[in-house]
């Protein structure tokens, strides 16, 4: 049987079914989630979509760390379940405290849209283990507050402990402290990307497939454990 990983769409999410496009494409059972939802419906895993949840509204995600389906979302990654958060989803974990530091709005203070290069720095997480430590690949950026901050200590414990994912090449288009694109949590079960992964599935609609790694890793973890 497949592994069931769901996707929670809040409103204003704006690349959910693309999400769950990626995560079908990868070998799993796609569940649409809901933000009201009080519970995760028993998948296995969940990714918190990009898009401009509750519209942005007081900061990016501050609103959406108080749905309903949030609750169980934060009680499956501390229970060490996967948990990816793409953009906004990136946003929305670091204000439900699942991550460290904040995103803030870009340095040049514009909206950013590009084909973006980045390095993998970590492959020992549930969803970047299909890649390579080194590996660079082209993903979608698009985003205005996606400068990530946070303070010295916080940073270099990161980097001590390798829990940069991923970091920006060929320049540094939103301002993030050390070119900071991703991060994981302590157990790597956590995952806060601000490129998209989900939109560099299929060669056809996007700049070629290295996002699908993402979601790859994550199913091949999961069955691996007998999900």
């Amino acid at each position: 049987m497949a592994p069931r990983i769901g996707v929670v769409t809040f409103p204003g999410s704006l690349d959910d079914r693309d999400a769950l496009r990626a995560v079908s494409l990868a070998g799993a059972e796609a569940v649409p989630l809901w933000h009201a939802d009080e519970s995760l419906h028993g998948v296995d895993a969940v990714i918190l979509p990009g898009g401009f949840s509750y519209g942005d509204y007081l900061r990016c995600g501050a609103i959406a760390r108080f749905s309903p389906v949030m609750t169980a979302v934060v009680e499956h990654a501390r229970a060490g379940g996967p948990v990816l958060g793409i953009c906004n989803g990136f946003q929305v974990l670091c204000e439900s405290h699942l991550l460290p530091g904040a995103l803030l709005r870009n340095a040049e203070r514009r909206f950013t849209c590009l084909d973006q290069r980045l390095r993998i720095e970590s492959a020992k997480t549930l969803w970047t283990s299909a890649y390579a430590e080194g590996d660079e690949v082209t993903i979608v950026l698009k985003n205005g507050e996606g400068r990530y901050y946070a303070d010295e200590r916080t940073l270099d414990a990161l980097e001590a402990e390798g829990r940069v994912v991923a970091r920006y090449l060929d320049g540094n288009p939103n301002g993030s402290l050390r070119d900071i694109a991703g991060i994981a949590s302590e157990g790597g079960n956590v995952v806060g990307l601000m490129p998209h992964p989900e939109h560099a599935v299929e060669a056809l609609t996007g700049p070629g497939t290295d996002g699908l790694g993402f979601f790859t890793s994550v199913v091949g973890a999961l069955v691996g454990a007998g999900a």
